[in-house]
Order: structure tokens, then sequence, then C-alpha cells
């Protein structure tokens, strides 16, 4: 008796893991969201081309790039977070297949996380070096470095997580 509800257990926890699907889905969601935002700032950088600086169309063109790595890293966390916790995709033998699917692990995947996050700030803060006036007052001053302290605070998280890494990969598992 005690073994049925133990294994009854198991296996409503065991397959409880498929709560976390509609939450990929979600993020699907996301990426459809973020690819109307790109259209509509790539629409607005072809139509204004000529009359926009050319320090605008570069800020533009940084947009383009921060939501494509934005994007990217969801499809990352989309396809390594659904085959982590919930099950392996089955693509057959498509020809397609990215050659990291099925190879990022937990670890893996937060190293890749931190990563596009530090990308992703340097080119905010690159949009925002590109916006610099040339009087800046005290606040202009003051969320300039915080920027550059939040985007330290991501480079050295990521440093950090590499390092974690690489330590547990080296401890004796027990």
């Amino acid at each position: 008796m005690l073994k049925k509800v133990e294994q009854s257990l198991e296996r409503t926890i065991f397959n409880s893991r498929w709560i976390l699907a509609p939450f990929y889905l979600g993020l699907v969601l996301g990426i459809v969201l973020l690819f109307i935002k790109f259209t509509q700032e790539l629409w607005h950088m072809t139509t204004h081309v000529f009359s926009a600086s050319e320090a605008d169309v570069i800020v533009g063109i940084l947009s383009l790039v921060d939501m494509a790595l934005v994007a990217s890293l969801l499809l990352i966390i989309i396809f390594s977070g659904y085959e982590i916790f919930v099950s392996k995709i089955d693509t057959g033998n498509h020809t397609d297949r990215p050659d990291w699917m099925g190879k990022i692990d937990f670890s893996g995947l937060k190293l890749k996380v931190i990563g596009a996050i530090v990308a992703i700030s340097a080119i905010d803060l690159l949009k925002s070096f590109m916006d610099i006036p040339r009087e800046m007052n005290e606040a202009d001053a003051a969320s300039l470095m915080w920027k550059v302290i939040i985007h330290m605070t991501f480079v050295l998280s990521g440093v950090f997580f590499a390092v974690m890494d690489k330590v547990a990969g080296e401890t004796k598992k027990h």
C-alpha cells in the first residue's frame, strides 16, 4: 500500500514537469512580440534614414542588434530549458537542427544567459555613449555612471559563474 502511494506521488511529481511547457510557449510569443518591435524599428529607420544623423542610424542599428540578441537568448532558453526540464525535442534527422541543441546542460544554459545579458548590457551602454550630449548635466552623468556600474556587475557575475562552473566541474562527485 505505502509503495503504491509512493509510486503515485513520484509519478505525479515527474509528470508535473509539463506545467513548464506553457512558460516556454509564452517565451515563443515573446519572440513574436519582439519581432513586431524589430520590424517596427527597422521600418522607422528605413523611412527616416535620409533625415537621421549618423549617430541616430548607429543607435538604431544597435537597437536592432539588441533585439536580435534578446530573441536569440529566448530561443536558447526555450530549446535548452524545455529539453533540460520537460522533454527531449524530437526533430528527427532534420538538417537544420542547431549543433548545440540537446548538448547544453543547466550549467551551460546559465553561462549562455549571463553571456547574452552582458552583450545586451554592452550594447545598451554603447547606445548611451553614442547619445552623450555635448554638455552633460549631473543627472546624465549619474545615469551613465550607473549604467557602467550595472554593466560591470553583469561582467563580474559572468566571470564568477564561469569560475564556479570550472571549480564544480573539477570537483570529484560524491
